[in-house]
């Protein structure tokens, strides 16, 4: 039987619990697995096992990394004693180093017989290392429409697993949290989706996943990530037939205040889900919560949503 902890209990228990996570060194097999699992029937179904193939090529950079983490400087020393991001995206992606993950990515992908994607690959290779760094501020910082969308799932690749790798290198200890809910402690990137845990003491708290980083940390329930308001907050699914009223593995967190909305897994109802791969797999709930006048906040950098 699942616990169901009421606001007070909430706030009374997020003392205790750990702050954040570290992604789990299979992070990338473990997505590539999943997406391999939700493309069955979906009508993205190609799209999926596209991302399936580049989450394979990504475990395997952070298993034989193109390069050594780089050691910790000054800079990220002095944002641990001050309680920064220490990893902060958008610095480090101006830098650079992140392009040694792209270059072997590139060499990595074998890209099938499709014109799109040959030519996707093609415009990458053949790009500067400031056209690349262009992109890749663009993707990190949500102008979309700067970035072809064609370019977005093997940018997002590279991004994510140079930051994951780097961040299994930052001592965790020492992050603390951001001055907003939604922002990542390590590297400062926006939450792509909330997780809710199902097992021991910890049964029913959130944790909300880096788009980025993939780093995991814990903020109440009940509390809208981006206004903090938790008035009024309603729930949506798709609907299903494979679930019983309020059983849906994923459900979206509305906000009446903001008109906003976070995907949330929720693990004791599919303790295999997986925040990537959910939310790619659910687009559909996007659509009709756009119709709702619901906007989205939480990116997804596999994906690009077109527009800002």
């Amino acid at each position: 039987m699942s616990t169901i902890l009421e606001p007070g209990q909430i706030e009374a228990a997020a003392s205790t619990p750990p702050f954040l996570y570290l992604p789990p060194v299979n992070l990338f097999a473990l997505r590539a697995a999943r997406l391999d699992t939700l493309a069955v029937g979906n009508a993205l179904g190609d799209y999926l096992r596209l991302v399936a193939e580049l989450c394979r090529i990504q475990q395997s950079l952070l298993d034989q990394p193109p390069v050594a983490a780089p050691e910790q400087t000054q800079r990220q020393r002095l944002c641990l004693e001050h309680g920064l991001p220490p990893l902060a995206a958008d610095s480090l992606v101006r830098e650079g180093h992140w392009l040694a993950y792209l270059d072997a990515l590139l060499q990595r992908y074998v890209a099938p017989a499709n014109a799109e994607l040959l030519a996707a690959v093609g415009r990458l290779r053949e790009a500067s290392d400031e056209q690349r760094k262009l992109w890749g501020i663009a993707l990190l910082t949500g102008q979309f429409s700067a970035v072809p969308a064609a370019l977005v799932p093997f940018l997002g690749a590279a991004l994510q697993a140079a930051w994951s790798h780097w961040l299994l290198n930052v001592p965790s200890a020492d992050l603390k949290a951001a001055d907003s809910l939604c922002q990542c402690p390590a590297c400062g990137s926006p939450a792509m989706a909330g997780v809710i845990r199902h097992r021991g003491k910890y049964n029913g708290l959130r944790y909300l996943v880096c788009s980025l980083c993939a780093c995991e940390w814990h903020v109440v329930r009940v509390k809208c990530i981006y206004c903090e308001q938790s008035k009024g907050l309603t729930y949506f699914n798709l609907d299903d037939d494979r679930y019983a009223a309020g059983k849906a593995p994923l459900r979206a967190e509305c906000c009446p205040g903001c008109k906003s909305y976070l995907k949330q897994l929720y693990l004791e109802c599919d303790a295999e889900a997986e925040a990537l791969s959910a939310d790619l797999a659910s687009l559909a709930l996007d659509m009709r919560l756009d119709q709702e006048g619901f906007q989205r906040l939480a990116p997804n950098l596999m994906l690009a949503p077109g527009g800002e």
